[in-house]
C-alpha cells in the first residue's frame, strides 16, 4: 500500500496534512491504522490524534479505539460549503432553473448523517413550502437523501442507516429498511429520485446528483413543488433541465476546486 505523505513546515500545518488524509476515509479509523497509512512513528500519531480529539476536530466512536469526524469539524465544513466561494455563480444557474420549470429549486449536500440546503431559490407562485438555506431533512425520506444513500456501498449504507432514526413523517414515508434498499436500487438504475410526500404531505420533490469526474459527489440539485402542480408522472418532464443545470454547476466546481476534481 502506497503511504499517504503527512507534511508540512510547522506542526500545526503537519495536522492539518492528517487531517486530509483522514478526510478520504469514508469508514471509522484506528491509530494503528493510520500509523499503517501513513508511515508515521506510532507514539507522533498517537500525539496528533489527542490534540485533534481535544480540539473537538475528533472524536472516539464505540470500541473508543477507533475515531470519525468530530463536531467542531463537521460545522467547518458544512459553513464553507454554505459560504463558498462559488455562491454567486451557483445562485446564477439555480435562478435559471427557477425561471425554466418555474418552481422551487435547491442545492444541497449530506452533512452529519442529513440533508441540508446549501442554497434555495422560491418560486413566485403563491403556493410554495418555504426551507430556507441551512434548512435539514432527513436521508430517508428526501429525493437527495435517497441519491447520496445511492452513493455509498451496501455495508456503507448499512452503517449509516442503523444509526438513524427512521422517522415516520407522513403515510408515504419508507422506514423499513429493505423497502427502502429496494427504492435505493431504483434509484442507482434511474439516475434520479424522487421524494413524493415522504416528508412533508403535498409536497414533491425530483432531484439528481451533480456530477463529478472522479469520487463521489456531494452536490445534488432539485425541485420542489406542491404535489397540486407537480405529480411523480409530470416531474420528469423537467429532467433535461435539472441535469443541464447539474452539469453547469459541476463546472462551476471543477474550476473553482480543480484539486478536487482530479
Amino acid at each position: 500500500m502506497d503511504k499517504k505523505k503527512v507534511e508540512g513546515d510547522t506542526p500545526t500545518l503537519r495536522l492539518f496534512s492528517l487531517l486530509e488524509v483522514i478526510a478520504q476515509r469514508d469508514e471509522f479509523f484506528s491509530l494503528q491504522g493510520l500509523v499503517e497509512e501513513t508511515g508515521l512513528p506510532k507514539p507522533t500519531v498517537h500525539r496528533m490524534l489527542n490534540q485533534l480529539e481535544s480540539a473537538g476536530i475528533l472524536q472516539r466512536d464505540g470500541d473508543e479505539r477507533h475515531f470519525s469526524s468530530g463536531g467542531r469539524l463537521r460545522r467547518l465544513a458544512e459553513n464553507l460549503l454554505l459560504n463558498s466561494t462559488t455562491h454567486s455563480a451557483r445562485r446564477l444557474i439555480l435562478q435559471q432553473l427557477v425561471d425554466e420549470v418555474g418552481e422551487s429549486c435547491n442545492i444541497t449536500a449530506m452533512s452529519d448523517g442529513e440533508i441540508v440546503y446549501l442554497d434555495r431559490i422560491e418560486t413566485a407562485a403563491p403556493l410554495r413550502f418555504y426551507l430556507h438555506p441551512g434548512s435539514r431533512v432527513p436521508l430517508h425520506c428526501s429525493a437527495s437523501g435517497k441519491l447520496f444513500l445511492a452513493q455509498m456501498s451496501k455495508s456503507q449504507r448499512k452503517r449509516m442507516l442503523s444509526h438513524a432514526q427512521l422517522t415516520q413523517y407522513t403515510e408515504k414515508t419508507i422506514i423499513d429498511i429493505d423497502e427502502l434498499e429496494n427504492e435505493i436500487d431504483k434509484v442507482k438504475y434511474a439516475g434520479y429520485a424522487i421524494d413524493n410526500e415522504e416528508f412533508l404531505p403535498g409536497l414533491l420533490c425530483v432531484a439528481v446528483m451533480v456530477p463529478r469526474e472522479k469520487g463521489r459527489s456531494n452536490l445534488c440539485l432539485a425541485i420542489q413543488a406542491p404535489i397540486m402542480r407537480l405529480k411523480p408522472e409530470s416531474a420528469l418532464h423537467f429532467l433535461p433541465a435539472l441535469q443541464r443545470a447539474a452539469h453547469a454547476l459541476a463546472e462551476v466546481e471543477a474550476e473553482s476546486w480543480p484539486e478536487a476534481a482530479e
